[in-house]
């Protein structure tokens, strides 16, 4: 029978008057048969627009489903007719089970991948990755439901993963945190409050004027302690007071000046704010709430944890994360982080002196792409969180971050991949044309 047939099957009742009919009318298997022609001709009016494979791939369950209800109902006949009641009875339950449960899921699941993300292909998703190597995961979330996960080169769901630069995203989170239970007054606050130590020296106008805010945005005026100053500033004794010293190159909340330092400084707030080392404060306001545990992070020679670097967390506690910015700072139902300070966090605060389209919120990087507006995480070597909001969407990578040659084309190949593979086709199925932008050079970065 086509996908397009509407004709209804009849079930033959001449075996014997008036018990077939009696089984016709309480059998929910022989109502059903009378209901999936109309199933199929809705599935088929409702799922035309969209691509003829998944219209099919829903046809043919449908056709199942008939052939499975046609020769249960004959079974079942057959045993009543010879008496077998208790048997009859016995199959008919057990096989109503099968489809209400089998059959509701099936077609949701179908039905929702179908037309709630027109235009997304986890095949060639798939095929994309394989030629990906320096790839060791891929997570694809739709309103909370994982729709894509893949894992490379030996990684597994429950093994963490270095989240390398995205790690300042965390570190965002934190500072969000802290002000909600009172530890931070106000992200304007200076943050000479929490480094008093250098009032009276040559260091106190760069204290009494840089904000915390300053620090999230990326905007302190101090020189960056990453690209080539990185590796003297971590083989320095006091990170802290070497990212403090690093020389005043511009106004506090002027340009955006990309630093680990400045992150790192955040860590060091938030663990004198709070009487907490970093770690403890995060398990405590963000992990716990979230469901799972804190795995290794460094700290710097005084026992701080670093802020914005060598985090570990698996890659589904990091889609945990992007889809609890998605809803809005909810987490299962529970308030993790106010609503103001996500939104506050994906809004363009600095332009990156990096390249056209990129911007810097609070701790997170926001990148045009397919003429939408991406907030994400982004660590060295390929450590992203996208959160997609228009698409209820988010997408988590995770790859080696080991230095060498191959680094620089797989991060292009990442972009792209989010870009043209899956954004641009989300965007053509829902009417939209985005500009048929070329593959953007990401440019420079060192990840720290």
């Amino acid at each position: 029978m086509s996908c397009h047939d509407r004709n209804r099957f009849t079930l033959p009742l001449h075996l014997r008057k008036g018990q077939g009919s009696l089984l016709f009318v309480f059998s929910p298997l022989s109502a059903g048969l009378c209901v999936v022609p109309e199933l199929r001709h809705t599935v088929h009016a409702f799922i035309d627009p969209f691509r003829a494979a998944q219209r099919q791939t829903i046809c043919n369950g449908l056709n199942q489903v008939e052939m499975l209800m046609k020769r249960s109902n004959f079974r079942v006949l057959r045993l009543m007719l010879n008496g077998r009641w208790s048997a009859a009875l016995l199959i008919l339950s057990l096989l109503t089970a099968v489809l209400m449960v089998g059959g509701t899921t099936f077609f949701a699941g179908a039905v929702a991948q179908t037309t709630a993300l027109a235009g997304f292909d986890p095949v060639l998703l798939q095929q994309r990755s394989q030629h990906m190597p320096r790839l060791h995961s891929i997570l694809v979330s739709h309103r909370g439901e994982m729709i894509s996960e893949q894992y490379f080169a030996g990684k597994t769901a429950n093994q963490p993963a270095n989240l390398k630069s995205a790690s300042k995203s965390v570190i965002s989170a934190l500072v969000g945190l802290a002000l909600q239970n009172g530890y931070i007054k106000d992200v304007n606050q200076p943050i000479a409050d929490f480094f008093p130590e250098y009032l009276g020296t040559g260091l106190e106008t760069a204290v009494r004027t840089i904000t915390v805010r300053n620090l999230l945005t990326m905007q302190s005026g101090l020189a960056s302690t990453s690209g080539r100053n990185y590796g003297p500033w971590v083989a320095s004794r006091n990170w802290v007071d070497a990212a403090l010293k690093s020389p005043m190159i511009a106004d506090p909340g002027a340009d955006m000046i990309y630093s680990t330092g400045t992150t790192h400084l955040l860590s060091a707030i938030i663990a004198r704010a709070s009487g907490m080392n970093t770690k403890e404060f995060a398990q405590r306001y963000l992990a716990d709430p979230m469901g799972f545990r804190m795995a290794y992070w460094s700290r710097d020679p005084q026992g701080v944890y670093f802020g914005g670097n060598d985090m570990e967390i698996t890659p589904r506690q990091m889609l945990d994360i992007g889809e609890m910015y998605l809803n809005g700072g909810v987490h299962d139902g529970k308030r993790i982080l106010n609503e103001a300070w996500v939104q506050d966090s994906h809004q363009p605060h600095a332009d990156s002196p990096r390249g056209e389209g990129r911007h810097y919120g609070y701790g997170w990087w926001l990148r045009d792409m397919a003429d939408l507006q991406v907030p994400l995480a982004w660590g060295y070597g390929g450590q992203f969180i996208f959160v997609v909001r228009e698409y209820d969407l988010v997408i988590v990578i995770t790859s080696d971050s080991n230095p060498g040659p191959a680094r620089g084309p797989h991060m292009r190949a990442i972009y792209d991949l989010v870009e043209f593979d899956i954004l641009q086709p989300l965007q053509l199925a829902a009417g939209r044309h985005p500009r048929a932008n070329p593959p953007q050079s990401v440019g420079i970065s060192t990840g720290q």
